[in-house]
């Protein structure tokens, strides 16, 4: 394990059909054909801003609420909020990584008409430690800004 917490966990390709997979590619197509055709229309800059919304998010956030409910069931457990707690979790990483691209969306811009092409792998690189920060901040959130006391602090939840 990493010393930030980040995890990969491949076991969990087997539990998700070709289906699913189909489901999340039509999806995804279908909002970058938006965001191509708002660019179309109302030129890069606008249609650009769309490129940020995690295109399968939809998708996958409904099958991921079933598979936590379905894997509890299946293991004759209540499953309570558990799917939908995941999907928010999952909402949350979404929104950050979004806000990093956003942020690596207007370097580009600013910087892409007198530049050479690599400075992509600049904003790459910032897109990856605006994404890490925002991490941080989240999970450190209340070292960071104080919310709550050490002797006051709230039982943890799934999401945080």
């Amino acid at each position: 394990m990493s010393k930030l917490g980040i995890k990969i966990h491949f076991g969990s390709l087997k539990t998700t059909s070709w289906w699913e997979h189909a489901i999340r590619f039509v999806f995804g197509g279908a909002i970058t054909v938006i965001a191509g055709l708002l660019a179309k229309k109302y030129g890069p800059a606008f249609g650009g801003l769309f490129l940020a919304f995690p295109a399968i998010f939809p998708a996958s956030a409904t099958m991921l609420e079933r598979h936590e409910r379905i894997e509890k069931q299946e293991k004759g457990v209540n499953p309570g909020n558990r799917g939908c707690d995941a999907a928010a979790l999952d909402a949350r990483g979404a929104a950050m990584g979004s806000l990093a691209l956003m942020i690596f969306a207007v370097f580009v811009w600013l910087l892409l008409p007198g530049t050479s092409g690599w400075m992509i792998i600049g904003a790459g690189a910032l897109w990856l430690v605006a994404a890490a920060g925002f991490w941080m901040v989240r999970k450190y959130r209340r070292r960071i800004f104080g919310i709550l006391s050490t002797s006051k602090q709230a039982k943890p939840s799934v999401l945080q």
